[in-house]
């Protein structure tokens, strides 16, 4: 049997957008190279807390204009839309500060810290009568529509489990983010992001979690596996870790057969449909490879502005919120809480 073709339209086909990229580090640098790659967004300015930094970052990518602050980037009457490539633990402020400039916003992964500060973007997002998305561009990729129509068809049958892990090692160090409680570190936020999120993609707002993990020694979450539970009866096994390189893949299993994505699976990849009679049937490599299928997120968002919509059909917000809920509540029973909260 042959797989269903992706309905996600090349990139280069998005109107245009002027952007301006919030805080140029090493996710936003793959952003820029992969809108100006694949695209027809116009990246227009860059701005950083170091106007060294931005002048270095705009001075490499060919940017106009450098802003050495980010109220200066959201104030840039050039700019229509902002990718806010903060930490996340700064998301929050950064996605009100250009909101209320009456910017529209692609907000990276994860999205906020908790619900409550998503809940924050969200309502303001909507008041202001501006596109908001999570930057979570896994949702985005050619790949994700083509499980996207296998899950519509029934090809599968009744789903029965999603598995899929996301693990990075890295060495221990006081002064990364990733082991700073103060700056929402650990591994959840960053890496089991992608796991929860692609549950919530197949199967949709859980009814339960159960979660166990353990934390490092600096009180970030080292390593968490969770049980999320559906309303259908179906479940997912998600697992995240700082420590350890996994295999980094996901697995979709049915009633009359399976889909299989290989590591990383959130990147652009073949999809493997395995039926109960052991019949294998794959997709064509994609086109656009490893990372810099950044682009299609942007593209999303440029060609929803173009629309006048505000919100994506593929990642609604009211999703995004519930997905901070789900990660809030593994946090929860994992014991770990950041300061101010």
């Amino acid at each position: 049997m042959s797989l269903p073709l992706p309905r996600i339209p090349d990139p280069s086909e998005a109107p245009p957008l002027n952007w301006g990229v919030l805080a140029p580090g090493g996710i936003a640098a793959t952003m820029v190279e992969a809108l100006q790659r694949y695209t027809r967004q116009r990246v227009v300015a860059v701005g950083s807390r170091s106007a060294g930094r931005a002048d270095a970052f705009a001075q490499r990518f060919g940017i106009e204009r450098a802003h050495g602050s980010y109220e200066a980037l959201v104030a840039d009457p050039a700019v229509d839309a902002v990718y806010i490539a903060s930490p996340h633990s700064h998301h929050r402020d950064h996605a009100l500060l250009a909101i209320a400039a009456g910017k529209h916003v692609l907000v990276e992964k994860a999205f906020t810290r908790n619900a409550a500060e998503a809940g924050e973007v969200v309502d303001a997002a909507r008041s202001a009568g501006v596109a908001c998305v999570e930057a979570m561009w896994t949702r985005f990729l050619p790949t994700t529509d083509i499980v996207r129509r296998l899950l519509a068809d029934g090809a599968l049958g009744e789903v029965e489990t999603v598995t899929a892990d996301h693990g990075q090692w890295f060495a221990v160090d006081p002064t990364s983010r990733l082991f700073a409680p103060d700056l929402a570190g650990g591994a959840l936020l960053d890496l089991g992001i992608y796991p929860v999120s692609y549950a919530s993609f197949v199967l949709g707002e859980r009814a339960s979690v159960t979660a166990r993990g353990s934390l490092t020694d600096l009180g970030v979450d080292r390593q968490v596996a969770a049980v999320l539970t559906h309303g259908s009866g179906a479940h997912a096994l998600v697992s995240t870790t700082l420590a350890a390189r996994t295999p980094t893949v996901a697995a979709i299993s049915g009633s009359r057969a399976r889909i299989e994505l290989d590591g990383p699976f959130y990147t652009p990849g073949v999809v493997r449909l395995v039926t109960c009679d052991g019949d294998v049937t794959e997709s064509e490599p994609p086109a656009i490879q490893g990372h810099l299928g950044l682009c299609f997120e942007a593209s999303h968002l440029a060609q929803l502005v173009a629309d006048g919509a505000t919100e994506s059909p593929l990642l609604p917000l009211e999703e995004t919120v519930s997905i901070m809920e789900t990660l809030d509540e593994i946090r929860a029973q994992v014991g770990v809480r950041y300061p101010g909260e």
